[in-house]
């Protein structure tokens, strides 16, 4: 199908259906029944495992690159401030309202229409996968991270999160560390033990202040926060231990076990990642896919937001319809023609690759 506007039609009406049932992370089984039987309605042939569904265009071609088309369809829970039925997908004064209309439902049912309008054409330069997926809120193990290994090679991705159809370029990893220092137990009047706190302090102090010698021409420095502390247990105890978390927000000019790799060499603590699965991204700013969207006027920036974007080991785009800002916030709503707009821009910035 290559009606734009009967496309758009479909993917409102889509959205409207995905939004009247709950999908809670690792609750997405029944928006994936709905997105699967969809897409074999327009003749699709499908993949599934767990929440996620995937395939692969009609005229697919092992010798050429494939682009990855993701998005999500998996929600966090609604606030206490809703004032309107989170999963009664009405539209009023051009607005779609109800829970992951925003995030992401509208980018969702727009790549999903964006895969529909190439589905069928044959003699591109390049083959088109999408993957619908679950459990993005949560960064959970069963979602993208599950199915990548089934996708094959591919090129470079664009994965659909709201941000007003700019073009983010490079996101922000994460690394939550938890840090201990060890000391010896002894009674406080004394001169007994040996501190932990305090020997923890000159660690804390380093995370404070050291900096990286590769900044991100993107985002500058990598921002390290020491945000938890916990130590001793009565106040005549000289503590034994003292444990701290850090949070590491990680730039796409290193990779997370480099930056974790530095810390180890500079603090005599021990530490211990909670995960490094959570890496930056990025894509050149001259990649051909970056110069397709700057020449419909779209701007490039980094995102402060995390994504599935940090599973991938390609270089990948994040863009869609909606506002970041919306994400997760009381009666969320995305414009109709937010979608429309998505629609056409995804298939121009194609267009002039495929």
């Amino acid at each position: 199908m290559t009606d734009i506007k009967a496309l758009f039609q479909q993917a409102v009406e889509l959205l409207q259906q995905l939004i009247s049932i709950p999908s809670f992370s690792k609750e997405e089984d029944r928006t994936a029944d709905v997105i699967e039987l969809f897409l074999q309605k327009h003749g699709v042939e499908t993949h599934r495992k767990l929440n996620n569904i995937w395939a692969w265009n009609k005229h697919f071609d092992p010798a050429k690159p494939t682009i990855l088309l993701n998005s999500h369809h998996d929600t966090v829970k609604p606030n206490s401030g809703y004032t309107r039925d989170p999963y009664d997908a009405k539209i009023e004064d051009g607005k779609l309202y109800g829970l992951g209309s925003n995030d992401a439902g509208g980018c969702l049912v727009s790549l999903i229409s964006v895969f529909l309008y190439f589905n069928e054409q044959q003699n591109l330069k390049y083959n088109f996968c999408l993957a619908t997926t679950a459990e993005e809120e949560i960064s959970g193990v069963n979602g993208l991270e599950l199915i990548i290994p089934e996708l094959g090679q591919l090129d470079f991705g664009i994965v659909g999160e709201p941000t007003l159809m700019q073009l983010a370029i490079a996101e922000r990893g994460l690394m939550v560390l938890d840090c201990t220092s060890h000391g010896k137990a002894g009674h406080a009047a004394r001169e007994e033990g040996e501190n932990a706190i305090y020997k923890a302090l000159p660690d804390i102090e380093w995370f404070r202040t050291y900096k990286f010698p590769k900044e991100s021409e993107v985002f500058g420095p990598i921002k390290m926060s020491v945000t938890i502390i916990n130590a001793g247990s009565q106040h005549n105890v000289v503590p034994a231990g003292c444990v701290f978390t850090v949070d590491v927000r990680v730039t796409d000019a290193y990779r997370n076990e480099e930056v974790l790799e530095i810390i180890r060499q500079h603090v005599s603590c021990d530490v211990k990642p909670r995960s490094i699965r959570l890496k930056p991204s990025s894509i050149d700013k001259d990649h051909p896919i970056v110069q397709a969207g700057i020449t419909l006027d779209r701007t490039t920036y980094g995102s402060p937001t995390t994504s599935d974007q940090s599973l991938l080991d390609i270089q990948s785009i994040k863009v869609g319809p909606g506002d970041s800002a919306r994400s997760h916030t009381a009666d969320e709503f995305i414009y109709v023609d937010e979608i429309r707009e998505g629609i056409e821009l995804y298939v121009k910035m194609l267009e002039q690759l495929v």
